[in-house]
C-alpha cells in the first residue's frame, strides 16, 4: 500500500484490534464497515449522532455545572461541619503547598472533563450548522488527545471509598453535588463507550462532501 503524501491518511483507518491500515470507504446510513483482516468494526454512519451526541453534551455540560457549584458532601463530626465541593478540593491542596498535586487534579478532575464537554457541544454544534471544516478537524484532534485525561470518574470512585471510611467517625450527608457528578460520570463513560471519534471523522467528512456537491 503506497501513500503519497501526509493527507492521504486521512482516507485510511486503522483497526483498534490489529492494527491494520484499512482504507475508508463511504457506507449507508445505519451500517458498519469492518477490518478486512480480523472482522473487528471499524467505524459506524449513523445520521442521527449529531443530534444525540449534542443532546448528551449539554446534559454532561449542565450536570458538571451543577457539580462544582454545589456541596458534595457535609460532614458532620463532634457538631463541626464541613462542607466538601470540587474547587474547595483543589484550592485546598494549593493553599496547603501540594501545587504539583492541586494542579494534577485540577486537569484531570476540573479543566480536562470541563474541556471534553464543551468541545463536545461545539464540535457537534458546527456539524449540525454544516460548518466549520478546519474547526472541526481540529477540535477531533484535541479531543483524542484530552479525553484520556479525564478522571471524572476515578474522583468519584475515591469519593465513595472516601466515604465508606468516614461513615463510622461521623454523620456523612449527600450533597446535590454528589448526585449531579454521578449522572455527569454516567453520561461521559456513556459518550465515550457509545460514540467514537472514528464516528465522528466520518460524520464530519459526510457533511463536507454535501457541501462539496451542493
Amino acid at each position: 500500500m503506497k501513500i503519497e503524501n501526509e493527507d492521504a491518511l486521512d482516507n485510511f483507518v486503522i483497526c483498534h484490534k490489529c492494527f491494520t491500515l484499512n482504507e475508508e470507504t463511504p457506507i449507508k446510513d445505519g451500517s458498519k464497515a469492518c477490518c478486512s483482516e480480523c472482522g473487528g468494526i471499524l467505524y459506524r454512519y449513523d445520521s442521527k449522532l449529531i443530534d444525540h451526541g449534542l443532546a448528551l453534551s449539554i446534559t454532561g455540560f449542565i450536570f458538571f455545572v451543577l457539580a462544582n457549584l454545589f456541596p458534595l458532601i457535609q460532614i458532620d463530626i463532634l457538631g463541626s461541619e464541613q462542607f466538601i465541593t470540587i474547587p474547595k478540593t483543589i484550592f485546598s491542596l494549593l493553599d496547603n503547598g501540594f501545587y504539583i498535586v492541586g494542579l494534577i487534579c485540577a486537569f484531570l478532575i476540573f479543566i480536562f472533563p470541563l474541556m471534553i464537554f464543551v468541545i463536545n457541544m461545539l464540535l457537534f454544534l458546527l456539524l449540525k450548522m454544516e460548518r466549520g471544516e478546519k474547526l472541526t478537524k481540529e477540535l477531533l484532534i484535541l479531543l483524542s488527545h484530552i479525553t484520556p485525561w479525564s478522571m471524572a470518574d476515578i474522583f468519584f470512585i475515591s469519593i465513595l471509598v472516601a466515604l465508606v471510611k468516614l461513615v463510622a467517625f461521623g454523620q456523612i450527608h449527600i450533597g446535590v453535588a454528589f448526585w449531579a457528578l454521578m449522572i455527569f460520570v454516567l453520561i461521559d463513560i456513556y459518550i465515550t463507550k457509545s460514540i467514537h471519534l472514528s464516528e465522528i471523522w466520518m460524520l464530519r467528512k459526510r457533511i463536507l462532501l454535501n457541501e462539496d456537491e451542493k
